[in-house]
C-alpha cells in the first residue's frame, strides 16, 4: 500500500457510488414524507417485514427508507406489499441502545464504548477505542463551534454516531470489501452514506508505526501522537468530518451535494494538532500535502470541472488532483468569501435525497452564490494558494 492511499484515499466511494446509481435509476421523487411505517418488502428470495421511516416515495412506488439502525435502503418499484403502522415504538436512541443494535450485526468478540455523541463498537484494545472516541468528540465540538461562529446553524446529530473499529487489517478488509470492493486494501477507514457509519481498524498496527510507543500502558495515545501517524490521523478526521456534516444539518444523505463541497470541507478539517489540549488550535491550518499537490498538478479549468460534476473524484487516474482542488477552493471561499460560502451551504442543506441536478444547474448555482464566473474564482484560488505556498516556504 502506498503512503498516498493511506493519507488521501477517496474513502467515501462506497456511499457516493450508491448515490450515483440511485440518482441514475430511481424515478423522480414525488413525496418526502418522513413517516415511519411497517412495510412488507418482497423480492425473488421471499419477503421480510421492516419498520422504517419513508424519506422519499416516488410516483411508481420506489422508496428510500431509513431503517431503525440508521441504514438507508433503496426499494425498487413493486417491492412493497402490505403497509401499516409500526407495531412497536421507535427504538431508543441512547448511545448504548444504538451500539447494542450494531453489536448484534457484528462478529462475536466486539465490545461497546459510549460517549456523549458516539457509539464505538470495537474488538481491539479499549485504550485505542478510547483514543478514537476522544478524537471524534473533540472534532464534534470543534466542527460545531467553527460553523456556528461562521454564521451557519448546525445542530447536534439527532442520534448517536456509530464507529466500528476492527482489531486488525485483515478482518477490516474482509468487512470493507462489501462496501468498497477492490479498494478495501487501499484505505484505512471510510464513511458510508448508506449505513451512516465510520469503519476503520486499529491503526497502531499499521505500516510504519511499529515500535513507536516507548511505554506500555499508554500505547495508543503515544503511537497516534507520533509524527509517523499524522497521515492516518488525518484520514480518521476526514471521515469523521463527513459523518458530522451529514448528521448536523449541513448535508442530507443521498442529496445531490457536490462532492467538492463534501470533500473540501473534510479536507479543511482533516489536520488536527494533537499537541493541543483540544485537538485543534485552529481549523484550516495550511494543509501542505494538499497545497503542494494542487499547485503541482493544476491546469486551467480544473475548478470548473469539479464544480460542474463529480466524475474526477471517482476516476481511476487522478482523483487526488480533485481532492486537492476541492481543498484549495474550500479554503479560498472560507477565508475570502465566508458569508457567501455559508449561504451556499444553506442551499445545499435544503436539497432532498435523490433529487437530480445537471452540470449547468451546478454551475449556475455556484456563480449565483459567489457573484462571479467560475473561471474568475479559479484564478483567485490559484493566486491564493501560490501566496500561501510562498509564505510557508519563507518560514
Amino acid at each position: 500500500m502506498s503512503r498516498t492511499c493511506l493519507i488521501f484515499a477517496p474513502l467515501a466511494l462506497a456511499g457516493w457510488a450508491l448515490l450515483h446509481a440511485a440518482a441514475a435509476s430511481e424515478p423522480a421523487a414525488t413525496q418526502a414524507a418522513a413517516i415511519r411505517e411497517r412495510l412488507e418488502l418482497r423480492d425473488a428470495d421471499g419477503s421480510e417485514t421492516v419498520d422504517a421511516t419513508i424519506l422519499v416515495e416516488a410516483a411508481d412506488g420506489g422508496m428510500l427508507l431509513e431503517l431503525d439502525d440508521q441504514r438507508y435502503r433503496l426499494v425498487r418499484p413493486g417491492a412493497v406489499g402490505v403497509r401499516r403502522p409500526p407495531s412497536t415504538p421507535e427504538p431508543a436512541d441512547s448511545p448504548r441502545a444504538v451500539g447494542q443494535r450494531v453489536l448484534a450485526e457484528l462478529p462475536a468478540g466486539f465490545s461497546l464504548l459510549t460517549t456523549r455523541h458516539y457509539a464505538v463498537c470495537f474488538d481491539t484494545s479499549r485504550d485505542y477505542a478510547q483514543w478514537c472516541a476522544a478524537l471524534f468528540e473533540r472534532l464534534h465540538e470543534t466542527f460545531g463551534n467553527f460553523w456556528s461562529k461562521a454564521g451557519l446553524e448546525v445542530t447536534d446529530p439527532q442520534r448517536p454516531l456509530v464507529v466500528v473499529i476492527f482489531a486488525d487489517r485483515a478482518a477490516y478488509e474482509r468487512h470493507a470489501a462489501g462496501d468498497l470492493g477492490g479498494a478495501a486494501d487501499r484505505v484505512v477507514g471510510y464513511y458510508n452514506l448508506m449505513t451512516n457509519r465510520v469503519t476503520t481498524f486499529d491503526l497502531t498496527g499499521a505500516d510504519g508505526l511499529a515500535g513507536q510507543a516507548s511505554r506500555p500502558g499508554n500505547a495508543a495515545t503515544e503511537i497516534m501522537a507520533s509524527p509517523a501517524a499524522a497521515g492516518l490521523v488525518s484520514t480518521l478526521v476526514h471521515e469523521a468530518t463527513h459523518q458530522m456534516a451529514f448528521n448536523c444539518g449541513m448535508h442530507r444523505r443521498l442529496a445531490p451535494v457536490p462532492l467538492w463541497v463534501s470533500e473540501g470541507i473534510a479536507a479543511y478539517f482533516e489536520s488536527p494538532d494533537l499537541a493541543a489540549d483540544r485537538g485543534w488550535r485552529g481549523v484550516g491550518t495550511p494543509n501542505r500535502p494538499r497545497l503542494d499537490h494542487f499547485l503541482a498538478t493544476h491546469t486551467a479549468g480544473d475548478i470548473a470541472r469539479i464544480v460542474a460534476a463529480d466524475d474526477r473524484f471517482r476516476a481511476a487516474d487522478g482523483p487526488l488532483d480533485a481532492y486537492a482542488a476541492a481543498w484549495a477552493l474550500t479554503r479560498h471561499l472560507v477565508e475570502s468569501r465566508k458569508g457567501a460560502f455559508v449561504e451556499y451551504l444553506r442551499v445545499q442543506a435544503a436539497k432532498r435525497p435523490l433529487a437530480e441536478e445537471t452540470a449547468d444547474d451546478r454551475i449556475r448555482e455556484f456563480e449565483a452564490a459567489f457573484g462571479a464566473p467560475v473561471a474568475a474564482i479559479e484564478q483567485d484560488v490559484v493566486k491564493s494558494a501560490a501566496r500561501l505556498q510562498a509564505r510557508l516556504r519563507g518560514r
